[in-house]
């Protein structure tokens, strides 16, 4: 087989495993917003290993240009489906799309316009330098957020699914700025298009040893609820530390900190982290350490919002002091577990005394 034919069998893997990939998702989890975005996601990979060249030494054709343009806003619904994989708060918002709409129409513009007048490098590189930017914000978002992920293998799968896609990226990108302009041919493509059908077909397999419910969890989770007896861990040792999280919580109310993470707590119980996230999912239920924090603030949260000693204090007031750092994620959360905002509960209850 020549080096053309790896080249096409390797590209024509790559775009069917993730054809399949994106429908799958949309077949599935069509109502959960990380499987939307990872969908569109596949289909931007897919529109990526049909044109991708390492090295540009000729202009581009302009029927190739749409798809290029296509690939390289891909990165923005990366950086888009990272914050969503990780963050069970996120929400679509306007200025998401048309970031988007700009990275793409750029892309589209110096395929077209800029490198035939003269500056393929500099259009090269800026299209990949903002490819990087948006490869650094996920991995930051990345950092932020993954240990608040209770699932042990669930985490393993997210991170596997960040950093290859975020390796590839950035390995691609810094590659396409230092041979701008070189024919390095093609060898160097074939073996990019193997290494990607090799990433690809190695999330698709790391995806499919995880309950795709879990990975792609269809609503946010219900939050389950605070009592004097929670569920008992598998032997006493366990027990004992559930009971001793529940003093931290209950009586120092620890939630309230700023900035409190899992690893602080499993310091003040003198545990590993590891053993606290499978005590919090296993022995309480929980899925995701925020929500298990958000869980006691708002419970606090209610009791104040229903006190009719404080029917005069603002509401930013009874989210600080229930530990959330501003209003927005507060109601959001509140609204989220009790079905109705912080205002409208409170007006509840004054009608019901």
């Amino acid at each position: 087989m020549t080096l053309a034919a790896t080249e096409l069998a390797f590209r024509a893997a790559s775009v069917a495993l993730l054809l399949v990939l994106a429908a799958s998702l949309l077949s599935d989890f069509r109502n959960v917003l990380a499987a939307r975005l990872g969908a569109a996601f596949a289909l931007g990979s897919a529109a990526h290993a049909a044109s991708y060249s390492v090295g540009i030494s000729s202009l581009v054709p302009a029927w190739h240009a749409p798809l290029i343009a296509v690939s390289t806003g891909n990165i923005v619904v990366f950086w888009l489906f990272t914050r969503a994989l990780f963050d069970d708060e996120f929400r679509l918002d306007r200025w998401h799309g048309l970031t988007w709409g700009l990275v793409t129409a750029f892309s589209f513009v110096s395929c077209l316009w800029i490198a035939p007048g003269g500056h393929v490098r500099s259009a090269v590189t800026a299209v990949n330098m903002i490819v990087l930017g948006f490869i650094a914000l996920a991995i930051m978002q990345t950092i932020a957020s993954w240990s608040a992920d209770l699932v042990e293998r669930r985490r393993r799968v997210r991170i596997f699914i960040v950093c290859a896609a975020a390796l590839y990226g950035g390995l691609n990108a810094v590659l396409q700025i230092l041979v701008v302009g070189s024919d390095v041919g093609d060898v160097a493509n074939t073996v990019n298009a193997g290494v990607l059908a090799s990433i690809v077909a190695a999330i698709a397999y790391a995806m499919m040893r995880v309950d795709g419910a879990d990975l792609f969890p269809a609503a946010a989770e219900a939050a389950p609820a605070i009592a004097a007896s929670q569920p008992v861990g598998e032997d006493a040792a366990d027990q004992k530390l559930i009971d001793a999280l529940m003093r931290l919580m209950a009586d120092e109310r620890i939630y309230r900190q700023e900035n409190i993470s899992i690893g602080v707590l499993a310091g003040r119980l003198k545990i590993p982290e590891y053993r606290l996230r499978r005590l919090i999912n296993q022995g309480l239920g929980y899925r995701n350490f925020n929500v298990f924090l958000n869980n006691h603030r708002i419970e606090e949260a209610k009791a104040a919002l229903a006190d009719p000693a404080q029917a005069e204090v603002p509401v930013i007031t009874i989210a600080m002091d229930s530990g959330f750092q501003s209003l927005g994620p507060f109601n959001r959360a509140f609204k989220a577990v009790t079905g109705v905002t912080p205002t409208e509960y409170r007006r509840l209850k004054v009608n019901a005394v």
